[in-house]
């Protein structure tokens, strides 16, 4: 991408980007200081940009990780808007009890019968589509849906049986 195609394709988006930066990090100063960093990042990458369907998308996502990245190393309690209604213990807990609840997930999923698990796994773990597990286990499609809706109902039934457990004992 040349300067001129560059400047056609983003410079339109620079109004919105510098609401988008102020608004996260409260001074006029700073968001077009953000924005002027985004705009260098996305001309670093603008090698890259024919595979980007979403230019102005991959604009703000770029600004927004400027802004944060910015907060982070200022660390000023004042700009910290982005997460000031949840105390840092609270997200530390918050990222505890998900640990703790993906650990029982994996533990519900290996307790399923070996094919529901043997899919599941493939399907959530592996990443694989249906039509790789089809290939890989014989099974037919309608099969692989069916097993994996059973799957994920046991799963839910005894992962929201644990929550209750869990609940009632606190």
């Amino acid at each position: 991408m040349d300067a001129e195609t560059f400047k056609k394709e983003f410079l339109p988006y620079h109004q919105k980007l510098y609401r988008i930066a102020f608004r996260i990090v409260h001074d006029a100063d700073s968001a077009e200081d953000m924005v002027q960093d985004a705009f260098v990042k996305l001309w670093n990458k603008r090698d890259e940009m024919s595979k980007i369907e979403n230019t102005e998308a991959f604009a703000i996502i770029i600004l927004r990780n400027t802004c944060l990245d910015y907060l982070r190393k200022t660390k000023d309690e004042y700009n910290i808007e982005y997460d000031k209604e949840i105390p840092e213990e609270v997200s530390l807990s918050k990222e505890i009890e998900q640990r703790d609840q993906v650990q029982n997930i994996k533990g519900l999923i290996n307790k399923l019968p070996d094919q529901q698990r043997q899919v599941m796994m493939m399907k959530h773990w592996d990443g694989y589509s249906d039509e790789e597990i089809e290939e890989m286990t014989g099974l037919s499609s309608g099969n692989i849906r069916v097993i994996l809706s059973r799957a994920r109902k046991t799963i839910r039934e005894q992962f929201l049986k644990i929550e209750r457990q869990w609940t009632l004992a606190k």
